[in-house]
């Protein structure tokens, strides 16, 4: 009963029904939980996510009374992928497309995606609201996160340093975009761009573009701050960033944060060197061609 009163609620604000509860009047009247009379829609909702389950609620007499209504089935218990692909038994050949007409939670979700993001601040404050409390954010997988990990194994020394970098490109770089507090980390980690480049090249072994994916969402990061205030707090700010955002990713090994930070510094001050992040000074010649 309660999720008869969620789904109301929920799909009358996510699709703009108006859905009405027959059972709030009449107790588990057959076949139907909620409707709508003004787009003459009817919805089952259901725990019980059967092939049998619609066909017997389809056969019900009572859509003889509701002629014209179309039928639409919510599993609330489990994925209906492989049931919208079913055909049914339809004794009174009642509106209903498997396909369009059953909804699971995939499927909501995937509605959800294509709402602007005023109508899903809308949906989040009433599924907050309907639960009771905040919800977690969902921990996204991240190329950022697994490229972190893969750094983490590594041992930073002096084993990994490449003492033939064009220090003087960077140097031009540095000063160029007045970078004064960020010097000393961009010098001190930019030594390491070729074991950086190495460590991409095995990690787009695993996917096209990879690489790319991870030196995108420094990018990203960097240009949200571009214009927010003086060079070294965007340098500084976009390494935190970037920090904040791997650290709900749920494909984040358990790595001490102490050694997050460093991977990061490494990765930012990499992207710098790679013209990804920063103006480039003319005719600056970067130490890779990646």
């Amino acid at each position: 009963m309660h999720s008869e009163n969620f789904y109301l609620y929920f799909f009358n604000l996510l699709y703009g029904y108006e859905l009405i509860s027959l059972n709030s009047n009449n107790q588990n009247v057959e076949a139907i939980d909620l409707i709508d009379d003004k787009n003459k829609i009817i919805f089952q909702v259901s725990a019980t996510s059967t092939k049998q389950k619609i066909e017997s609620t389809l056969e019900k007499d009572i859509f003889k009374k509701h002629k014209g209504y179309r039928f639409k089935f919510i599993s609330i218990s489990k994925d209906a992928t492989d049931l919208r692909t079913k055909s049914f038994s339809n004794p009174h050949s009642v509106d209903f497309n498997p396909n369009n007409d059953i909804y699971d939670i995939k499927s909501i979700l995937n509605d959800i995606l294509t709402k602007s993001i005023k109508n899903q601040r809308k949906i989040y404050e009433f599924i907050k609201d309907e639960l009771g409390a905040e919800i977690d954010l969902v921990k996204l997988d991240s190329n950022l996160a697994t490229i972190i990990n893969i750094l983490s194994l590594e041992k930073w020394d002096v084993s990994h340093v490449d003492n033939n970098s064009n220090s003087f490109e960077i140097e031009r770089k540095i000063q160029f975009n007045e970078l004064n507090e960020a010097r000393e980390i961009i010098e001190e980690f930019c030594v390491y761009y070729k074991k950086v480049d190495e460590k991409y090249t095995e990690f787009d072994l695993l996917g096209a573009n990879k690489s790319n994916s991870v030196l995108n969402s420094i990018k990203k990061e960097y240009r949200k701050l571009k214009k927010t205030g003086n060079k070294d707090d965007i340098f500084f700010n976009t390494i935190e960033n970037i920090k904040n955002k791997i650290l709900i990713s749920n494909n984040l090994n358990n790595i001490p944060i102490d050694e997050i930070e460093l991977c990061l510094d490494i990765l930012v001050v990499d992207a710098f060197i790679r013209c990804k992040i920063f103006e480039n000074p003319k005719y600056y010649n970067y130490v890779t061609t990646r």
